[in-house]
């Protein structure tokens, strides 16, 4: 039996986060310049059944029975024997390793469960399509992030900008002129999980006033996708600003993530906000050709840690 990889990409969110949990839209493109990536090795020399776990990057090594059931990896594998109907996995060793920085806002977690749910079911011989592939990947996002928006495992298993409201139907969109973002990393890091929970304790104190924040963030979506789609990625620049203003009113932005977000505007960045749950992890910018590498230059000055750059467009 041969060896199985899979690889999937980070995402980030342009806009909408928190909102998105409420009913308002969101929009998140892939990030492939950091990805995971999950290789099923047989082991046929194992005990039967036995699922060896080796993830270096996090310091695991471990066994599948070993493991809670209530943790991200267990899950996933359990997740695709259940769906494929499979009692015991042939023994193998499942080696994860990942270029994307945890609990940064880059679907670190989802990432890595698309891949693994990838290969361990090509391993087993039944190829899952992206819809029960996602699903499943969305069940083990509730362990990480409690309550998710399922926007982390669209993107990253569909590889494609996505247009995304909680309940509906995915929508994939056009990219009519490619823009670069700046991604900067605080080196802080930010579980979703606890801001998430965070903005709806808030919610529950002041449901009338954040409902009128979150419908705000949800129009800057709809006019960035206007703008995209319009080929018109400039407009993007003030709709950033504006949403960045909403996340600090809801209580998720950083001394951080604000010095960063002003040092990359006062560099001659069009526009730039929080990206993910905030009080830490990423921010991005958006920039121009002319202007790019002083903006990155200034960031990493300004405290961030490391600076992708990604440019946004269609999938080739």
């Amino acid at each position: 039996m041969p060896a199985f990889t899979s690889t999937s990409p980070g995402k980030i969110i342009l806009f909408g986060e928190h909102a998105v949990v409420y009913g308002q839209p969101a929009i998140a493109v892939p990030v492939t310049q950091v990805r995971a990536r999950v290789t099923v090795l047989p082991q046929p020399r194992a005990p039967r059944g036995q699922v060896s776990i080796h993830a270096p990057d996090v310091g695991l090594q471990t066994t599948l029975d070993a493991l809670p059931a209530d943790h991200p990896l267990a899950a996933a594998i359990r997740g695709v024997m259940t769906e494929l109907s499979v009692e015991h996995i042939p023994a193998c060793m499942v080696r994860i390793s990942s270029s994307i920085p945890v609990a940064s806002g880059l679907g670190s977690g989802a990432a890595v469960s698309v891949a693994l749910i990838r290969a361990l079911a090509a391993y087993l011989g039944r190829p899952l399509a992206d819809e029960r592939v996602s699903a499943l990947a969305f069940e083990v996002e509730k362990i990480h992030h409690g309550t998710p928006s399922g926007i982390d495992n669209t993107v990253v298993t569909y590889r494609q900008p996505v247009f995304f409201i909680k309940g509906r139907p995915l929508e994939t969109f056009s990219i009519r002129q490619p823009f670069t973002l700046l991604i900067a990393d605080t080196g802080v890091a930010s579980p979703t999980k606890e801001t998430v929970a965070d903005v709806r304790a808030a919610w529950q104190a002041e449901p009338a006033r954040y409902e009128r924040l979150f419908a705000a963030a949800g129009s800057i979506a709809r006019a960035a996708r206007q703008a995209i789609e319009a080929g018109q990625p400039q407009r993007l620049g003030p709709l950033m600003n504006e949403n960045h203003a909403l996340l600090q009113e809801m209580g998720v932005s950083s001394h951080h993530l604000d010095a960063l977000v002003r040092a990359a505007r006062e560099a001659g960045a069009l526009g730039a906000k929080l990206s993910g749950g905030g009080r830490g992890g990423n921010m991005i910018a958006l920039v121009q050709a002319e202007t790019k590498d002083r903006v990155a230059r200034v960031l990493s000055e300004a405290g961030a840690v490391r600076v992708i750059e990604t440019e946004v467009r269609n999938q080739e």
